[in-house]
């Protein structure tokens, strides 16, 4: 295993079990994309029809709110982002600036098709590694969000008992 994508996908957890040869076939299919410094890869309700898995670069991941634009997270090298578009079809949720100079692996729904019309077995491994990442996430999320909610109303508690 020489090709330096391979070993990337490898690496993932939303390709874990995923055979050599599925990625193979995977990388073949799938465009590398280029995105400059500053540059978007995609913005809060663009269409959505792909992921990405970062190869080179930084990006942030942010959302617009009140004309302001909140950062949720930077990522790097071997993640990925992108991949409720996969789910839910839904737009973007969230907008993606490269820091850096990027290329990223685009996995299409089209691409991810293929690999439905080559091996089902392999397909599902994905669509389930895919929502086991979603899943993490969305746990991630959950946890900020309530120690959020804890600190507001502990502050409010304070701020009644010191009026």
């Amino acid at each position: 295993m020489h090709d330096p994508s391979l070993k990337l996908l490898q690496d993932m957890p939303v390709f874990g079990g995923v055979r050599e040869d599925t990625l193979t076939f995977l990388l073949r299919l799938a465009p590398v994309i280029p995105v400059c410094a500053g540059d978007y890869f995609f913005r809060e309700g663009d269409t959505a029809r792909s992921m990405f898995v970062l190869e080179k670069g930084k990006i942030a991941v942010f959302k617009a709110w009140e004309n302001r634009s909140i950062g949720l997270g930077h990522l790097h090298q071997g993640d990925c982002f992108g991949e409720m578009a996969l789910i839910d079809l839904f737009p973007r949720s969230a907008s993606v600036r490269a820091d850096e100079d990027c290329l990223a692996i685009e996995l299409s729904s089209a691409t991810l098709f293929e690999v439905y019309n080559r091996d089902l077995a392999q397909f599902t491994l994905m669509q389930m590694n895919i929502a086991r990442e979603l899943s993490r996430r969305l746990r991630g999320a959950d946890e900020r969000l309530f120690r959020a909610l804890a600190q507001t109303e502990k502050m409010e508690q304070d701020l009644s008992i010191s009026i």
